[in-house]
Parts: structure tokens; C-alpha cells; sequence
């Protein structure tokens, strides 16, 4: 079983990765977003949104959606942060993930947008990476995980 950094921790993953060629995936695998649209029951479901697929036809399912995976091919692809943050900021509680190829130095990056689980292409990083999560105490600027600017929070 694959491992993957979660809240915090190095945990295995539950979930059984993308297969866009199965007709009919099991419950416990994360779908294509078009293996997702197909799906009549979405509640407890999870998908993987590749970059250009936008997030929109998740909006109207934000709540049955157990895990959004967001995938980064290449480290300099920068359209997954965008996803997370507005997957976010429309009310998406649920795990957000991001996997494929980013680097320790984006982790809290990812974080901020609202990632909270990283599925790194090279698993042997985890212990590196998520040592890294911890690397800034605080935050300048305003994110989905802290919206007040450090001007706005200070006394």
C-alpha cells in the first residue's frame, strides 16, 4: 500500500489509485473526473482532477465528496494551488490531496491553499517532506488556512 503524508502524519492510503480504463470501479477507488460524472450516487466518493479539468462540476457535490485528489504531473504546473484554493473557499471540508511531482519547497504552498494530505511521486521524501510542513511558523500574507493578513492578527 502506497504511504502519503495526512494531517500531519505518514499514513497508507486507503484509497485504491485512479484506473480510467475499468468500467466499473470498486467503492474504494479514487475515479477520473469522467468515471466521476458518470456516477449516479456520488456520496462518499472520491476524484482525481487533472490539470485543465477544471473544478466546476464538483461544486454542486462539495459535501458527498469524501476526497478530491489534484494532480501534479509536472512541479511546474500551478493550477492544482488555484483548484484547492477555490475548492476551498466554496465550502469543500472533505480531504483535499495533492499527488504526483511537487517538491518539499511547494509543501507549504500546497498547504496554504488547503491541501491536506501530499501523495509524493517519490515516497522515500516523506519523512523529509513532512519535517518540511513545519519550516514557517507564520504567514505574511492571507490564505485559505489563515485569511487575516499578519498586519490584521497582530495587537
Amino acid at each position: 500500500m502506497p504511504s502519503l503524508i495526512k494531517k500531519g502524519a505518514i499514513v497508507e492510503d486507503d484509497w485504491s489509485p485512479v484506473d480510467p480504463e475499468s468500467p466499473s470501479p470498486s467503492s474504494e477507488q479514487i475515479y477520473s473526473l469522467d468515471q466521476w460524472l458518470q456516477l449516479e450516487d456520488k456520496a462518499g466518493s472520491a476524484v482525481q482532477i487533472e490539470p485543465g479539468q477544471s473544478p466546476a462540476p464538483l461544486f454542486d457535490f462539495l459535501q458527498q465528496i469524501a476526497l478530491v485528489v489534484v494532480n501534479f504531473p509536472v512541479f511546474t504546473d500551478g493550477r492544482g494551488f488555484s483548484y484547492a484554493r477555490e475548492l476551498r473557499e466554496r465550502g469543500y471540508g472533505g480531504e483535499l490531496r495533492a499527488t504526483g511531482h511537487f517538491i518539499r519547497d511547494q509543501l507549504t504552498y500546497l498547504q496554504r491553499c488547503g491541501f491536506d494530505a501530499f501523495q509524493m511521486a517519490d515516497e522515500s521524501l516523506l519523512e523529509e517532506s513532512l519535517a518540511g510542513l513545519a519550516d514557517f511558523s507564520e504567514h505574511y500574507q492571507g490564505s485559505t488556512d489563515q485569511p487575516l493578513p499578519l498586519f490584521r492578527r497582530r495587537v
